[in-house]
């Protein structure tokens, strides 16, 4: 049995398509992520799987019933799927216990096990005033799963959260995707954040569902050059560079991840322009016959100046 369907969907902002006319449908238990820039329309299209925003056209099937929208019901939602936005708000002048227990329909042993998945056991004495941005949204995602959703909605979890609280916060969905089962749809801008995480990748751009994929597939095989930004770097080959890298030459424009330059014994000379140190890797831009190109590598301590050789192989290609 199809889990959700998402059938024809359309929604517009004044004369702008926010949403037009996307498809799509979803098994018990898969992690979907739904990637574009901003105002691609990713945070609408959540909210009408939601039933917070009404459509202007199409339907959403939850377990093959319709997912009433706001004109249908009075109070916006779905029982069985919760959502949390990216302005998420705690009630003031509470104990983390209090808003939780109010939450709660679940016995105390779950509720604990939700708790420690979502990090924030050793904030239950804590007041909502005294919490940082990264500790409130890990309480209202709590309060979110304890009472008991079959679809969890995430509208952008990652934004507005310095390093250390994002590294938590992705800790804390994929422990709760895995330990709970929990289905999950998850909204970002920025595509490198949910390649590790995903079953399926939805890649919008300017209301329009413009590529669906494995995080395998939209990374190494996208559909633009777009999606391919969305997800990192790449160079671009003219047919010229091409030709001289010895490459099947293409009417298309040939792409090239940065990681799938190689430093070989022989090829074609490059020159170091300019080195960028990351911790584990580093960022390398060659010059190679008056282009530009950009070679990740593991740290080698590469100077300005350095020469060496590089190749392309044809399967590492990706076109556009």
């Amino acid at each position: 049995m199809v889990f959700l369907q998402v059938k024809e969907l359309s929604k517009k902002n004044g004369e702008r398509t926010a949403v037009d006319a996307i498809s799509f449908s979803m098994e018990v238990g898969q992690k979907i992520a739904i990637a574009g820039e901003t105002g691609s329309g990713k945070t609408t299209l959540l909210k009408m799987i939601g039933g917070f925003i009404q459509p202007d056209s199409g339907e959403v099937l939850f377990e093959n019933k319709k997912v009433l929208s706001p004109l249908e019901q009075l109070i916006p939602g779905h029982p069985f799927i919760a959502y949390l936005s990216q302005h998420f708000e705690l009630r003031n002048n509470y104990a983390v216990h209090e808003l939780l227990e109010m939450a709660s329909k679940l016995e105390e042993t779950e509720a604990q096990k939700i708790f420690s998945v979502c990090q924030v056991e050793h904030l239950l004495q804590r007041r909502t005033n005294e919490l940082s941005g990264g500790e409130k949204q890990r309480i209202v995602l709590a309060m979110q799963l304890i009472k008991k959703p079959k679809l969890l909605l995430l509208d952008e979890p990652f934004s507005n959260l310095d390093a250390i609280h994002e590294r938590t916060i992705q800790q804390v969905i994929h422990d709760v995707c895995e330990q709970f089962h929990t289905s999950c749809i998850l909204v970002s801008h920025d595509g490198k954040d949910v390649l590790s995480w995903a079953d399926t990748i939805l890649v919008m751009k300017e209301g329009q569902l413009i590529q669906k994929g494995t995080p395998q597939e939209i990374y190494h095989q996208p559909a633009t050059l777009y999606c391919a930004g969305l997800f990192g770097s790449y160079n671009v080959l003219t047919p010229a560079l091409q030709q001289q890298f010895h490459l099947t030459a293409s009417n298309q424009t040939a792409c090239i991840r940065p990681e799938k330059i190689k430093r070989t014994d022989d090829g074609i000379a490059a020159t170091v322009q300019q080195v960028r140190f990351y911790g584990m890797y580093e960022q390398v831009l060659l010059s190679v016959n008056g282009a530009m190109l950009e070679l990740l590598q593991p740290v080698q301590h590469t100077k300005p100046g350095d020469e060496f050789f590089i190749s392309i192989a044809q399967e590492d290609l990706f076109y556009c």
